[in-house]
């Protein structure tokens, strides 16, 4: 089934095994899959300017529903001409419903047939989400993809409850398509089903046969082992619509992104390189560096010689970024958030240069190996 907002297409260019390497097309340009979306929950990706977060190869990225939707409100953001004219971002945007964040913030919340009640984070106000109100608001927002509203277990449920959760995002689904939303705005729905392979692929097939312009995989990254998210994706991703992109939400660390893209995954998107670069990470080819180490008191040499970000290309060295972190510098949280995104950027841009080459797999070995090797050696001795 075709997607059916105006403004998108998607095709894809090639494929090497699952991974595939495609473009999707926007009110607001195209943008190369498989790809990574920086977060900017608020509005803004922590610590950048839109002009930054460009450099980094980004053509997209991800706005938070649930946090603009309470402030600054979404009529001031459309008084704005949406999040694009609000942000002054001027390629893709995507928003999600809000429903994960109304439920991880209030341990309350109890969803029922028509949506759920919760209570606002900063002033305890009441506050109702449902199918329609999400795609309402979203509308407001206006990025050029909004997410349905869906239900998003915990990854420890039971059966039972999964089995519940998914129904219930069906029928929210079926809500969610019929509700008005701007027709150059498209809309993703989002497959639950928590590790059951088989609730999975069942959901899978059902939200395939509605006419979404993207599918997602939601419920991922939630409590459950690595290794079993890693199975059922393994089984399942590549089953959604090959006509439509496949977006994996929330789940990013680097060997995440090269797993997913191999199981067939084109989009991706967490908060993870911005808020560990703030915590004094550095994310490279050859593995993390934790900055504040004191290994890297009298170090000159930058993090990544092979990286063209900012940080790296003039030659910050480790002892200055180590000294700006333990001084409470904000500069340190920039330009580790500068380089982190555009570590992102360049390792999504080497695995569709791999896809184009039929080399997908030499590439997510070698790379894969190369950051484990890396933290081998990275490992901060012990004192004395």
């Amino acid at each position: 089934m075709k997607p059916r907002a105006e403004g998108f297409a998607f095709r894809v260019l090639c494929t090497d095994g699952r991974a595939r390497r495609s473009v999707l097309r926007t009110p607001h340009g195209d943008v190369d899959l498989p790809t990574f979306m920086p977060v900017g929950t608020q509005g803004s990706v922590k610590a950048l300017s839109p002009d930054e977060v460009a450099t980094t190869g980004a053509r997209i990225v991800l706005g938070n529903t649930y946090h603009l939707w309470l402030r600054p409100g979404e009529d001031v953001v459309a008084s704005h001409g949406g999040l694009h004219g609000f942000t002054k971002w001027p390629h893709a945007m995507l928003t999600d419903s809000g429903g994960y964040q109304a439920f991880s913030l209030n341990e309350m919340v109890q969803p029922k047939e028509d949506g759920f009640t919760f209570k606002s984070h900063l002033d305890g106000s009441s506050r109702f989400l449902s199918p329609e109100i999400a795609v309402e608001v979203q509308g407001k927002i206006g990025a050029d993809i909004q997410m349905q509203l869906d239900i998003c277990p915990p990854g420890n449920s039971t059966r039972e409850t999964v089995e519940a959760a998914v129904k219930q995002t069906t029928r929210w689904a079926k809500r969610a398509l019929a509700a008005t939303r701007p027709a150059k705005q498209a809309l993703f729905g989002i497959v639950q089903g928590a590790c059951f392979s088989d609730l999975r692929l069942a959901h899978a097939s059902e939200l395939g046969g509605l006419p979404f312009d993207g599918l997602a995989l939601g419920g991922f990254s939630v409590g459950e082992p690595k290794d079993k998210m890693f199975e059922t994706l393994d089984l399942v991703a590549h089953t959604l619509d090959p006509e439509r992109p496949r977006y994996l939400m929330g789940v990013g660390t680097p060997e995440d992104l090269i797993a997913g893209v191999g199981f067939g995954v084109d989009m991706f998107d967490c908060v993870l390189p911005t808020r560990n670069a703030r915590n004094g990470q550095a994310l490279t080819r050859s593995g993390k560096i934790t900055i504040k180490n004191s290994k890297h008191t009298r170090d000159q040499s930058p993090i990544d010689a092979e990286c063209t970000c900012e940080c790296c290309a003039r030659g910050y060295s480790r002892a200055y970024l180590r000294h700006l972190y333990l001084a409470g510098e904000i500069l340190v949280l920039r330009l580790l958030s500068l380089h982190n995104l555009h570590f992102y950027g360049e390792l999504m841009a080497a695995a569709r240069a791999a896809i184009e080459a039929g080399q997908y797999d030499a590439f997510a070995k070698a790379a894969l190996a190369r950051m484990r090797d890396g933290e081998r050696d990275s490992v901060e001795p012990a004192p004395g």
